[in-house]
């Protein structure tokens, strides 16, 4: 089985209305684009941003000019016009737990994936809210990164960690810390296995200036050490990209010894051969 569950039906930005890319023809497209590449587990995981509800968890600008649709329209859409899986990507605020929890609950996910794009105010991967323009330290936006993930994963609320060295996202154009870099993945690995939370691979960081898979070769290592289970992702914004550089993936699965990947039903995990 080869699976894609991190996928939005549409891209981010203006023009990309509900109406407009929410419909059967366009899930027929990302369900043609899977079959071509092998993948028989499709899931959609809009952003939680996108939806009105997620002004209740968080008032920042990004969101404020994004959350427009409705929630409950978007679970009636996928449950109703297509059949893939129910998910939704959903960020972590950092001492909001609470209302993100509220804004999840009473939907029949399949799965929840949970990520990380912002330090308090600052992005990291836009060159909006930018983090590096305002913070310089490389170690200690790396340390508070891969430490707010952990918390993200102990609160409960997710499934699958979504791109789980996101910090890295612009590579050679920001700078990286100095060492070992096993020292800052440690206290997002410890919480992951904690919480029993799936890793996601995801092709999507070859499509970014880093250029390489999320996460590092040492991060699944060290996962695989602590019995983590896998998930993969292309985090594909429109069809071309479902299943993008899984070839890829796949190897790098096998050079760890990885045979199984995760399925998700209802919130529930079983573990299937990679075909």
């Amino acid at each position: 089985m080869l699976s894609d569950y991190h996928v939005h039906l549409r891209p981010d930005g203006p023009g990309s209305e509900f109406e407009k890319y929410m419909t059967a023809e366009n899930a027929d497209r990302y369900r043609a684009a899977a079959e071509e590449a092998g993948i028989e587990e499709l899931g959609v995981s809009e952003h939680i941003y996108r939806f009105k509800q997620a002004l209740a968890i968080w008032d920042h600008p990004y969101w404020l000019g994004a959350a427009v649709d409705d929630i409950d329209a978007y679970e009636a859409y996928v449950r109703e016009e297509t059949d893939l899986r129910l998910g939704i990507e959903a960020d972590f605020i950092h001492g909001r737990e609470d209302k993100i929890e509220e804004v999840l609950s009473g939907h029949d996910w399949d799965y929840v994936i949970g990520s990380v794009h912002f330090l308090k105010q600052a992005a990291l991967d836009m060159d909006t809210y930018d983090i590096w323009r305002e913070r310089s330290d490389p170690a200690d936006i790396w340390r508070e990164y891969f430490q707010t993930l952990g918390e993200a994963a102990r609160t409960g609320l997710y499934d699958i960690m979504a791109h789980p060295d996101l910090v890295k996202y612009w590579g050679k154009d920001r700078p990286i810390p100095e060492g070992d870099l096993r020292f800052f993945y440690e206290p997002a690995i410890e919480a992951f296995a904690e919480a029993g939370v799936t890793v996601e691979m995801s092709t999507a960081g070859l499509r970014k200036p880093i250029g390489e898979i999320y996460p590092a070769p040492a991060f699944i290592d060290m996962c695989l050490d602590a019995g983590l289970k896998f998930a993969l992702s292309s985090d594909a914004h429109e069809p071309l990209y479902v299943g993008h550089g899984y070839e890829q993936a796949v190897e790098l699965l096998g050079e760890h010894g990885i045979t199984e990947l995760a399925k998700f039903e209802g919130r529930k995990r079983t573990l299937e051969p990679i075909g």
